[in-house]
């Protein structure tokens, strides 16, 4: 489950299916992750679940090693803490 997002992009694209930053393309496929990440609470279940090729779920690193991330489509990406069953400081970006 989504606890809270982290940026205005992530927030708008689940409140609105629409944002001004991230293209129009990337919309649906954003919202879609969006989904799946509420509708569980164990992050193997985000691989199973959202499987769309090549959403790379993987754990970031550096100063960044509490997070991870799932490819919309590069260079845009879904970064979030995962905490007891929660998904927090959801934020749609381009890290790269």
């Amino acid at each position: 489950m989504i606890r809270n997002f982290g940026n205005k992009i992530a927030q708008d694209i689940w409140e609105t299916n629409s944002s001004k930053s991230l293209p129009k393309e990337l919309w649906i496929r954003a919202k879609a992750l969006l989904t799946i990440m509420h509708g569980t609470t164990e992050i193997n279940d985000l691989k199973i679940k959202g499987q769309p090729p090549n959403i790379r779920l993987h754990k970031l690193k550096g100063d960044r090693k509490d997070e991870w991330s799932v490819t919309i489509k590069l260079p845009w990406c879904i970064t979030f803490k995962f905490k007891a069953g929660e998904f927090i400081d959801v934020k749609i970006e381009n890290y790269h």
